[in-house]
Order: C-alpha cells, then sequence, then structure tokens
C-alpha cells in the first residue's frame, strides 16, 4: 500500500513549509491526483486521517481534486480531456496522442496559521 508512503511524504513536506513560513500549523492540504496516477484516493484519505493526528496538520482539511486524462494530439493539434481510457483524439480519432496531464499527484497548496 503506497499511499502510506505518498502521505508520509506529505507531511513532510507539510512540515518543511510550516517551519520556513513560520507557522505553527496546516489547516488545509489540496492535492490533485491524475486518474493514471496508480494511487487510491480513498486509501490515500484514510491513510491522511490516520497520519495527521499529532502532526502539524492535525485537524487540517484534506481536499483531493481529480484531474482527468488531458491530451494533445499530433495529427489535428487539439488539446483534448478523454472521457474513457481509450487513447483516441475525440476530435480526429487519431491513436497519434501526448498524455499532458492525468498521470502525476501534485501537492497544489497549503493554508497555515
Amino acid at each position: 500500500m503506497h499511499e502510506y508512503s505518498i502521505v508520509q511524504s506529505l507531511m513532510n513536506q507539510c512540515e518543511e513549509q510550516v517551519k520556513a513560513n513560520d507557522a505553527t500549523k496546516v489547516t488545509k492540504v489540496v492535492v490533485k491526483i491524475g486518474v493514471l496516477s496508480g494511487v487510491e484516493v480513498d486509501l490515500l484519505k484514510t491513510a491522511f486521517e490516520t497520519f495527521k493526528e499529532g502532526s502539524v496538520c492535525d485537524g487540517a482539511e484534506f481536499v483531493v481534486n481529480i484531474q482527468p486524462i488531458l491530451v494533445e494530439c499530433f495529427d489535428c493539434g487539439k488539446q483534448s480531456e478523454l472521457e474513457r481510457h481509450e487513447y483516441i483524439c475525440p476530435n480526429c480519432q487519431s491513436s497519434n496522442l501526448k498524455v499532458l496531464d492525468g498521470e502525476d499527484m501534485y501537492l497544489m497548496s497549503l493554508e497555515m496559521e
């Protein structure tokens, strides 16, 4: 279950930001998770709730934004969000695509006091 190691890394980042900004705690954590990232959102939320107790994130709200697959078509040049995991351009039906977003997880923002 790699969600636990992801949350541990996230907690480390939060602690670093609290120190760097002379804050005392984190009140809100916002992450963006791509649908192709391999991260199980429910497990990540559970892990965050478990590990936040007694940390700088104790009591923090955890917000997850799901990023759909964003592709660019090399044939027609259009950027599109894919509705399904079919790698076909919705505009021209080409399979000559490059994935632009939806594969990673990012810490988007922190609110601190």
